[in-house]
């Protein structure tokens, strides 16, 4: 423990603290002697660079109880590996970073439930470049992180949907073998109506 505290850079007394509110997990135990590694090493930079952007203790623990109550990265990519997206891993600085803030427990909460967010030791993995990159393009103008992901939430829901439609619609008059071939042209269709979708309500609020 005086080890750890001592590269930590904090006391052995709010090490205990740190352990006493759950804030790192605890150490591997041989008999008396108590075994800290790396993965608490990295929690606690984690902690202090937290505490440094204005987070309280009592955040932070939520935010730690949000990412331990969450899927891991085995379980969120290891069953539905994305085939064209592309995963990200982060620090949980550098999540914070990309939403200004706004990385709450609710909001972890939520990104965890969509299975955007996964957790891998001491990372998160986001589960598509492309999606963190948009979701923190609409923060940075201005909307807010949970809006976002409540739009998410359903736009998840009409893309599934979708997806149904284009799979049914392959597998009623193609075989297995064209799926892949063929997908390219399901999303076509997609792009296409959307931009007409947006073009009508854009034309009908100017009226």
């Amino acid at each position: 423990m005086e080890e750890l505290a001592a590269k930590a850079g904090i006391t052995v007394r709010t090490l205990r603290f740190y352990r006493e509110r759950g804030l790192i997990p605890p150490p591997r135990r041989e008999g008396r002697i108590a075994w800290y590694d790396e993965r608490h090493l990295a929690r606690l930079h984690t902690i202090a660079a937290l505490l440094e952007r204005g987070h309280t203790l009592s955040g932070i623990a939520d935010l730690t109880a949000a990412f331990e109550s969450g899927r891991d990265a085995g379980e969120a990519l290891g069953l539905v590996e994305p085939t064209e997206e592309t995963p990200v891993r982060l620090t949980p600085e550098a999540l914070a970073d990309h939403f200004a803030g706004q990385v709450t427990p609710e909001n972890l909460a939520a990104a965890l439930d969509l299975g955007y967010l996964a957790v891998d030791g001491e990372e998160i993995v986001h589960i598509s470049r492309r999606l963190l990159d948009v979701s923190a393009a609409l923060v940075r103008e201005g909307i807010p992180l949970a809006a976002v992901l409540a739009a998410g939430r359903e736009v998840r829901a009409h893309a599934d949907a979708l997806a149904r439609l284009f799979v049914d619609l392959l597998h009623a008059h193609a075989t297995d073998q064209d799926l892949a071939r063929l997908r390219p042209l399901a999303k076509h269709v997609v792009e296409a109506e959307l931009s007409l979708a947006m073009d009508r309500r854009l034309a009908g609020s100017a009226d």
